[in-house]
């Protein structure tokens, strides 16, 4: 087990932020988070001022510190919003804990096709179908505690996320029943797409873009629109300039930046600012 202080980190935030779909409260407690991604399982527990995290030192900053983006300082994004934008402080008040992901972006193609027309819950409930379906049954390190209150760890099973092939060769058939509706589709081609040597190359290409190339190679492919391919490059490229505009976004545009969002003033970043306000938008209520 490895414990650390991280600044500007909440997991129930990040959870709720609608970025990433498979993280989770764990079956034996609420305090403690689940977290499977790129094949790696670890679990996470806040224990005052620290994180407690479900694997060593060097497995933590080899997979996770990059995964949580540690290297990068929200607190300066923060300082740097306009004192009279009361929305974006109050949203930054609210969502203080969330984090852009480093997340795989293979993951994130397919997480964000299921995306369309569709709510956080739906989204993760299909995530999770397809993963114990057509992904890779593996055994990781968990957390549980003791009757007198002292953490240990634990052995937890988990899926890995199908890759590109698994899926192909599922076809339609086998993303029935997933509640993926007509995205299926959409899943299924880019699965074919991405599958075999030339996949791998197309991946590795976009990869490789900036933001503007790599947008307009993911808006080519079947089922992608541009709120799609912004979100894939914000959080499976982390292009943070992407500014992906949903149906909350536009919401929030259209009553309290009128004018337009100054992308200009926050050109480099703005997609760290609208995962706050994405977040303000849809927890504020139940959160207050």
């Amino acid at each position: 087990m490895y414990r650390i202080s991280i600044k500007d980190m909440d997991l129930e935030q990040i959870a709720r932020s609608g970025q990433c779909f498979r993280i989770k409260r764990t079956e034996d407690s609420n305090e403690v988070w689940s977290i499977a991604a790129d094949g790696n399982y670890v679990e996470a527990v806040m224990e005052e001022d620290c994180f407690l995290f479900s694997c060593g030192e060097k497995e933590f900053q080899e997979i996770w510190s990059g995964y949580f983006d540690l290297q990068t300082d929200y607190s300066r994004y923060k300082k740097n919003v306009e004192p009279e934008d009361a929305y974006l402080k109050e949203a930054i008040k609210l969502g203080w804990g969330v984090r852009i992901l480093n997340q795989d972006l293979w993951e994130m193609i397919v997480t964000f096709l299921i995306s369309q027309n569709n709510n956080i819950t739906r989204i993760t409930g299909s995530v999770e179908a397809m993963c114990s379906r057509l992904g890779v049954k593996r055994t990781g390190v968990g957390l549980s505690v003791s009757a007198d209150g002292v953490w240990r760890e634990e052995e937890r099973n988990y899926y890995t996320f199908p890759g590109p092939e698994a899926i192909a060769c599922a076809g339609l058939s086998g993303l029935s029943g997933l509640g993926l509706g007509y995205r299926d589709k959409y899943i299924w081609s880019i699965a074919e797409k991405c599958s075999g040597e030339t996949g791998k190359i197309w991946i590795g290409d976009l990869k490789e873009q900036d933001y503007e190339k790599a947008h307009s190679m993911l808006t080519e492919q079947y089922g992608i629109g541009k709120k799609v391919a912004d979100c894939i490059c914000l959080f499976g490229l982390h292009h943070i300039g992407a500014f992906p505009v949903d149906t909350h976004v536009k919401q929030i545009l259209e009553h309290h930046y009128p004018q337009g969002f100054p992308l200009k003033k926050y050109q480099g970043y703005a997609g760290i600012l609208q995962q706050y306000m994405f977040y303000y938008k849809v927890n504020k209520l139940a959160l207050k």
